[in-house]
């Protein structure tokens, strides 16, 4: 079953890419007493990934922080390397949005949102979708109905919602 508005997060522990390497970024942690935008992706260097969902979030960022969001999280299941030089090739690290891989998809199937499309080589992806976070409870959530789709999980269309 997939998470709902209303629901916690799981507990998980995501991955970033640091100044020293891989760090654990605990999620509950990063949620707690704070209002944040998590987004998801199938893939990094994916095309809708990096030529539409990512650059709605870049484009939104200062919106955002004024609506009193603290953080935003972009979270693939991908390694932290592949998301450290993702963020920066596509400007989502110079726009402050934090770049989480999850690489084995625990986030993603205790979420409730993984898929598999063996033909384009995505095994235990993650849907596209975004939600606002609010102390560690899913306040407002826009899932795709297909994850080739960039719409209702668009920055734009999340900052309109709130």
């Amino acid at each position: 079953m997939s998470i709902s508005k209303g629901d916690k997060l799981p507990t998980a522990t995501l991955t970033r890419l640091g100044a020293d390497g891989p760090e654990p970024v605990d999620l509950a942690a990063q949620t707690a007493g704070r209002k944040v935008v998590i987004f998801a992706v199938p893939g990094a260097y994916t095309g809708v990934c990096t030529t539409a969902h990512v650059p709605s979030f870049v484009r939104t960022a200062d919106q955002f922080a004024a609506k009193g969001v603290d953080e935003i999280i972009c979270i693939s299941v991908n390694d932290p390397f592949v998301m450290g030089a993702w963020g920066e090739a596509t400007g989502a690290t110079a726009a402050g949005i934090t770049m989480l891989g999850d690489a084995e998809s625990t986030f993603t199937k205790a979420m409730g949102m993984d898929f598999t499309a063996p033909p384009a080589g995505l095994i235990d992806r993650s849907k596209r979708y975004a939600m606002l976070v609010e102390d560690g409870t899913v306040t407002l959530l826009h899932e795709e109905e297909n994850p080739g789709l960039c719409n209702v999980s668009a920055g734009e269309a999340l900052l309109e919602a709130m």
